[in-house]
């Protein structure tokens, strides 16, 4: 599950993408609300203000003059509001710089006169002054943060961020299932490059989707049906060709009385018989059914002791253990890869084994000249050989190219490295 949510991942990229735009229209929202709302919010603080102020001038007119004293110390603890008496310079005082104020101010003078002055004190606790006048004297009614300031409305802050949330749970499901056939196309696309060409993709969903599978399963049975006939001709032409061998070979047995020439012929009829075994080997699938669990170390040391009986010494390390495998496929890749080794390589020859998680390695070293670099991989591809590169070149050019392909047909890859010392290493690598 987590890697879906790597950066790379067109998933993770759409959703963060989506999470953005929204977390960007939700700020616009925001800014748009603030501004639409602000003069209506002005209205409101303006009335508050006006009603605080004129129900304070009203009450100091109606109270004895003995008693407005205590009023004020009354309006002053219990309300927070203060009276203040008004000095001449005060008339200077600049107006308020913010835009919202500056509304409250001019809401504040359609109510209580043109002549009322109101400002802002940043450094009393951002107090309200706003003046008025009781006969020939001006005062300033100082209001507190609480009465003339509206906090931001966090319910809606609240909600909206519950809505983002929301989109971007939507968001994500929605991009998964877009994703989803993606996923199964690049799958089925590994498939088939592994060699089943029987993988298929839903035809059914939206219009580009149902598209993308129409024409993958197509180029499926396209590969597929040129992969069969190819194989077919391959095999009819080894098939075709074993009967004229033997029977070649007998008369060359029979007629041929010159015993060196007859051996020289019969070596040529064999080569072309191996050269038709490997178009067979070539050309075979490989039976996914025939996987089974199988003791590498008992095939390796079996492998190993069919050469010591042809009187080559081949040398083993390291444990593979077991794994569920293709053993005809195993041994047949191992072969091709020895093989390979003793036709262009020198002795000392060993076979490393080693596992890791997920996969199992076999490594064939030899102390040959080895392959110049830029050979390392063309040496993979049918049919290719490098004569120049090694002497005593026999064969038709297909047993790296049948190891390469059952290594990409079991989840793996063949690697050839030059030998810091000398000689070639072919490693096979198989998923397990």
């Amino acid at each position: 599950m987590l890697r879906h949510w790597r950066l790379n991942s067109l998933l993770a990229r759409t959703v963060v993408l989506i999470g953005m735009l929204l977390g960007l229209s939700l700020i616009a929202w925001l800014g748009l609300f603030a501004l639409y709302e602000r003069e209506p919010r002005a209205e409101q603080q303006a009335a508050r203000v006006a009603a605080i102020v004129n129900l304070t001038r009203a009450a100091l007119l109606a109270a004895q003059p003995d008693r407005r004293q205590a009023l004020l110390q009354d309006l002053s603890h219990k309300q927070g509001i203060r009276i203040i008496p008004m000095a001449p310079e005060d008339a200077l005082l600049p107006a308020p710089g913010s835009p919202y104020l500056r509304l409250v101010q001019n809401e504040i003078r359609l109510r209580l006169g043109s002549d009322t002055l109101m400002t802002a004190d940043e450094a009393d606790d951002e107090a309200l002054w706003v003046s008025f006048s009781i006969g020939p004297d001006d005062y300033w009614l100082v209001l507190p943060r609480s009465a003339a300031h509206v906090g931001l409305p966090w319910q809606w802050l609240g909600w909206g961020t519950l809505t983002l949330l929301l989109s971007f749970a939507g968001g994500w499901i929605v991009v998964a299932r877009i994703n989803r056939p993606l996923k199964h196309a690049a799958q089925a696309a590994l498939h088939i490059g592994q060699g089943h060409f029987d993988e298929r993709l839903d035809e059914s969903g939206a219009d580009e989707i149902a598209t993308l599978g129409i024409s993958f399963n197509r180029m499926a049975r396209a590969l597929a049906t040129l992969e069969h006939n190819r194989a077919l001709m391959l095999a009819g032409i080894s098939h075709d060709l074993r009967t004229p061998l033997a029977r070649l070979q007998l008369a060359v047995e029979m007629a041929v009385a010159d015993e060196t020439e007859r051996s020289l012929m019969i070596q040529d009829i064999d080569a072309i018989s191996a050269m038709t075994r490997q178009f067979m080997d070539f050309v075979r699938p490989d039976d996914a059914a025939a996987s089974i669990d199988i003791d590498l170390d008992a095939l390796i040391a079996t492998l190993v002791a069919e050469y010591r009986n042809r009187g080559i010494e081949i040398g083993v390390q390291g444990q593979a253990g077991c794994a569920r495998l293709n053993g005809i496929a195993l041994q047949r890749a191992l072969t091709n890869l020895i093989e390979n080794a003793l036709r262009y390589g020198s002795p000392p020859f060993s076979l490393i084994l080693a596992r890791a998680p997920g996969k199992v390695s076999f490594s064939v070293m030899d102390c040959g000249p080895g392959l110049a670099p830029g050979q390392l991989e063309q040496v993979k591809q049918p049919f290719y050989r490098v004569d120049a590169a090694r002497t005593g070149a026999t064969g038709v050019g297909l047993g790296l190219a049948i190891v390469e392909r059952i290594a990409t047909r079991g989840g793996g890859e063949l690697r050839l490295e030059n030998r810091p010392g000398g000689g070639l290493a072919a490693m096979l690598i198989l998923a397990v």
